[in-house]
């Protein structure tokens, strides 16, 4: 009964939002977002406690005016969502500039493959539309929802554009297939994770278990990995940057898989540091490799 009701919220939103101007359904966002940011009130002080600790300089009051400003960008990235999901190519195009397509058209050359990351920062399911449109389509890893029906929708939305979406369980084999087959592969680097891909970096000073299957991939099959980042610019439009390829290890590296996922790391925690309000700090990012 929760999953019905929270799929038919969801569409009930969708409808709506699809039903208004664009800047009024962005307006909507905004303001929801702010009523999540009372509401959520754990998950809140969860993600103030990470920004202090991130941003030891940083005021209480500060750390909850970035926190109220990513309550409200995360509200306008999924309302973004349901837009974009109603847009033909053309229409999400002209609303995108991209920086840096020379360096995805110099990696796709080569005939490696292409590793693509990204964290839950910036509008990161447009930029997956996006890409699909203006290079070609990806095989991703996205974690399941718990939702089944919120699950099925989002997986139609994602796919609509011919990125084919598969679970985290077996993915390795499945990203391996694609590189080998000369295509992209896309993964998300900053979540918490246990499996066995689990090492530790250094993020924001602190430790937190990070997957190292990008970069053990990258390794054994001589991928590129191209970091990417969607962010907000004035007037309801977007810019793409498409990074600089992270350097591989040396030779020599004793730990090469350690130093390519930490270098991975750095790149995007620079573009975190830079845009603080941009990044999911509710998430318990922080963790024990033991830790649940």
């Amino acid at each position: 009964m929760r999953h019905r009701l929270e799929y038919v919220t969801v569409m009930a939103v969708r409808a709506f939002v699809q039903a208004l101007p664009r800047w009024a359904s962005l307006t909507f966002g905004s303001a929801l977002g702010q009523l999540f940011y009372g509401l959520y009130g754990r998950r809140r002080e969860l993600a103030v406690a990470n920004l202090r600790a991130a941003f030891p300089s940083k005021t209480d009051a500060e750390c909850r005016d970035v926190l109220r400003s990513t309550f409200s960008h995360f509200s306008c990235h999924m309302i973004e969502l349901l837009n974009f999901d109603a847009m033909s190519a053309n229409e999400m195009m002209r609303l995108v500039e991209v920086e840096g397509e020379a360096r995805v058209e110099q990696a796709m050359v080569q005939g490696r493959g292409v590793m693509f990351y990204t964290g839950h920062f910036g509008y990161w399911e447009l930029q997956i539309m996006v890409h699909a449109y203006r290079f070609k389509p990806i095989v991703m890893v996205a974690r399941t929802l718990d939702n089944p029906l919120l699950e099925r929708l989002i997986e139609r939305v994602r796919t609509r554009v011919g990125t084919r979406v598969i679970p985290r369980q077996g993915a390795i084999r499945g990203l391996l297939r694609a590189l080998i087959a000369k295509n992209s592969a896309g993964m998300m680097i900053d979540q918490h994770i246990q499996d066995r891909s689990a090492i530790s970096v250094d993020f924001f000073n602190r430790p937190a278990a990070t997957t190292s299957a990008i970069a053990a991939l990258a390794l054994r099959t001589g991928a590129p990995i191209i970091p990417v980042f969607a962010l907000p610019l004035s007037g309801g439009r977007y810019r793409m940057i498409y990074e600089t390829a992270v350097e591989p290890p040396a030779a020599n590296d004793p730990d090469p898989v350690q130093t390519y996922t930490q270098r991975c790391t750095d790149v995007l925690e620079k573009y975190v540091r830079r845009y603080p309000h941009l990044w999911l700090w509710m998430h318990r990012r922080w963790r024990d490799l033991s830790t649940s």
